[in-house]
């Protein structure tokens, strides 16, 4: 049996002591904040009890409170084999924080509790939704708004702000006997817990360097002297030399050089003046318009020495045009959370999905209890949820990452009866946000995202005799007739669902009600039959949905068609039957012959999922992006899968140097876990283009490893390719784990010397987890 040994009991002066030393660090955390004395944090950091709402049976009162570090939450358990981890959240893992009734847990089990006493903690991985009940309206106000507060400061400080954070973090954390000294044993778990592997010898020859008053402890100004010893970027101040005077200040004229020389900046004369002010903390350098190391560093830290261009991350693309002429970000059985056989169903998933950009959600309706059509994965074990509350989801979550229209995808299964309540549900949540009539009588093309801006669109069955959605032939007196029920489930492979398809044993065709045929306006399904006649083209309302096996092997056959169709029409691609796991697709071969609607699992990470949100992280994140000339002009005869000359944009040659890496997380959380990390470098885009390079392993080191290689790759087509950055933990004998990655369009890139700020495998950023490179493109001869 094990031994537990008591922890010695402390005196009541120790208690004080150790009170006192709390409050200190406290209040230096909300100072650095930028939140000194605010009442809100006050009261978090005082903490609070809390209704916890797991279900209607399980509702149970907790303590919940802010820890003196500011960014992490406290909550009290009372399981049996809790852990301290288990027992904390970080505030960087929070998304965003809820007032009222806003989730569906809330909902279904607090609905008669006043909505001002309820708020909810929505995570940004996978982590359930976490549902309270605060004691007062006071209570549940200083919560929702004292998060509120934190979340907004720790956005807006800058790089150098949040290192200094965490490091100070991780000293208290080391610091276990809270005297705010740090004896050697402390200074090496410090060490270990920022993820560098130092050995006895260099671990003691630091600490001697630093303990000036030969105490064998660091105490305040010794410590500092060791955080900046740990924090110097030998790399930088390189650079920094080159342009520096003896006195270590960077003149306005050297910025001018160094920005237009090596980061090749068009605009350097505007932008050093307007950097020196805006990065520069020395107000003596500032009042002389120069830059000081420290500056420079910020610099090269903030959106302004980042690796995408920062005048993408705002809509700059024309959003004139025909829809069609736009990649848009699109979201396959959007309704689910995990797999496609027995996962949840939920309306979170859409919040999730809309506030990712994605501009086109699927909804797949089925007849459910009382009259209410319900949305699931049909004959699976998939729960269900309300079409009523996935409206209402929608309506209030369409427009908050993008102001271009939100697609319904609707696979419809129903009922007449519960096809007309479909109907009345978005006629009367979504009102003028619907879009039923066309947009300036406009009848021979697609209206464009900006003539399209806040409305929705719904994509379905038509009629046949209203053959023309807007309206130039329709036959109004038709209250319902059969159409073609073409159904992704009778794609599946697995075998349950193959079985429920074959016993449905009925037609290929559905009853479509008026009242749901009149919601579909510039989107109206139908069944694809070839490429057609050119001299007597389809209606360019009419859109196909292809299986991702289907549209694959049109590119591979027909590429120019492909591309010659969706300049015109909309198409529709969704992921293959077997994928029942919710697995992804390689969305590129398909937006590579002009595929619009190029629908993937949003719920599920991986390459394909960093490769998309990459590509719609261009053009400020609006879910459209605007497909290359090529692509576009009816004339065109570009085939990715046979390149010959033709006006596809200059060949680069693009020249990569990985120099080194920042604070990378630990992936595993055990004490003496510490990463070995390699960089892997991928392009995507057409088949002569994809490649991939790695980076030596560096060993025992995630806080500052070095790698300082050079990769060179051509790039035939730059306008269809990106650049994929992923950083692993090399494991000798199992696979690879995977620590963070970022991905972007090759024409986002900036040259000359970055930082990649590396992103979760959700796709959320991590505070000060970064990559530092140099960027050289060059037109090849």
């Amino acid at each position: 049996m094990q031994c537990i040994r008591r922890q010695p009991k402390l005196s009541v002066s120790q208690e004080n002591l150790l009170q006192e030393q709390s409050r200190r660090v406290a209040a230096l955390n909300c100072a650095r904040l930028g939140l000194k004395d605010d009442k809100d944090l006050k009261f978090l950091l005082k903490g609070s009890q809390l209704i916890k709402v797991k279900s209607g049976s399980w509702q149970k009162q907790r303590f919940y409170k802010l820890q003196e570090d500011c960014k992490t939450i406290w909550q009290e358990s009372k399981k049996m084999l809790k852990t301290p981890e288990s027992q904390t959240f970080s505030i960087e893992d929070i998304r965003d924080v809820r007032s009222g009734h806003k989730t569906e847990g809330m909902e279904k089990y607090a609905k008669n509790v006043p909505e001002h006493l309820c708020f909810s903690i929505i995570f940004k991985d996978q982590r359930k939704n976490l549902d309270l009940i605060a004691n007062s309206e006071d209570d549940a106000n200083h919560w929702i708004t004292g998060l509120a507060k934190i979340i907004a400061h720790s956005n807006s400080m800058n790089q150098k702000q949040k290192l200094q954070h965490w490091i100070h973090s991780c000293l208290r954390k080391a610091d276990k006997n809270k005297d705010n000294k740090m004896s050697l044993k402390e200074l090496k778990d410090f060490l270990k817990e920022v993820n560098i592997e130092v050995d006895d010898y260099h671990a003691k020859k630091i600490f001697q360097h630093c303990d000036k008053s030969k105490t064998e402890a660091l105490e305040d100004e010794e410590i500092e002297e060791f955080y900046k010893i740990l924090t110097e970027r030998k790399e930088i101040d390189k650079i920094f030399q080159k342009y520096a005077d003896a006195e270590g200040f960077m003149s306005c004229q050297n910025l001018v050089r160094f920005l237009y020389e090596t980061q090749q900046e068009e605009d350097a004369v505007v932008a050093a003046p307007a950097l020196i002010q805006r990065y520069e903390p020395n107000e003596r350098a500032k009042r002389g318009n120069a830059m000081t190391k420290d500056g420079f560093l910020m610099y090269l830290l903030s959106e302004d020495g980042n690796i995408f261009n920062p005048s993408h991350s705002k809509v700059y693309q024309d959003m004139t045009q025909p829809l069609s002429h736009y990649l848009v970000s699109s979201s396959h059985n959007t309704y689910l959370m995990e797999d496609q056989l027995t996962g949840p169903s939920s309306t979170e998933a859409y919040i999730r999905a809309l506030t990712k950009g994605c501009r086109c959600v699927e909804l797949d309706c089925w007849d459910g209890p009382n009259s209410e059509p319900v949305i699931y994965h049909g004959y699976t074990l998939t729960s269900k949820i309300l079409f009523s509350d996935v409206i209402k989801a929608i309506k209030n979550y369409a427009f908050k990452t993008s102001p271009y229209p939100v697609i319904i995808s609707l696979e419809n299964h129903c009922s007449l009866d519960q096809q007309k309540v479909m109907a009345q549900h978005m006629t009367t949540i979504l009102q003028d946000m619907l879009l039923v009539m066309p947009i300036d009588g406009n009848k021979s093309h697609f209206p464009s995202p900006e003539q399209l801006k806040g409305k929705i669109l719904v994509k379905g069955k038509k009629l046949s005799r209203q053959e023309d959605p807007t309206g130039t032939n329709g036959n109004n007196n038709l209250e319902a007739e059969d159409v073609s029920d073409e159904d992704e489930a009778a794609e599946m492979e697995d075998e349950s669902v193959k079985t429920e398809v074959e016993q449905k044993g009925k037609s290929d065709t559905l009853k479509l009600a008026k009242e749901l045929s009149d919601t579909v306006v510039y989107c109206k399904s139908v069944h694809f039959n070839g490429f057609g006649d050119p001299s007597h083209p389809r209606a360019f309302y009419e859109m196909s949905s292809f299986s991702e096996s289907k549209a694959l092997k049109l590119a591979q056959e027909s590429g120019n068609s492909f591309i010659h169709h969706n300049i015109r029409h909309l198409s529709r691609i969704y992921p293959a039957g077997w994928r029942t796991d919710s697995s992804n697709y390689n969305p590129i071969d398909l937006w590579n012959v002009g595929c619009q609607i190029v629908a993937l699992n949003f719920q599920t990470a991986g390459t394909e999922m960093d490769v998309y949100q990459g590509r719609f992280q261009d053009n400020g994140f609006s879910g459209y992006v605007l497909k290359p000339e090529f692509l576009r002009d009816e004339q065109t005869k570009f085939n990715p899968k046979s390149i010959t000359e033709g006006s596809w944009g200059t060949r680069k040659k693009l020249l990569l140097k990985i120099i080194s890496g920042q604070q990378l997380p630990k992936v595993n959380k055990s004490k003496n876990s510490i990463v070995d990390p390699k960089v892997t470098v991928e392009i995507h885009g057409i088949q002569q283009d994809n490649n991939k390079k790695q980076t030596k392993v560096i060993e025992n080191n995630g806080f500052n490893p070095k790698w300082d290689e050079e990769f060179t790759f051509d790039i035939e087509i730059p306008e269809l390719a990106l650049v994929r950055f992923v950083v692993e933990d090399f494991d000798m004998s199992t696979k690879n784990d995977f620590i963070g990655q970022y991905t972007l369009p090759f024409t986002s890139l900036k040259q000359g010397y970055r930082h990649i700020h590396l992103l979760t495998k959700n796709g959320d950023p991590y505070s000060s987890s970064t990559l530092f490179v140099y960027v050289d493109i060059q037109d090849c001869d």
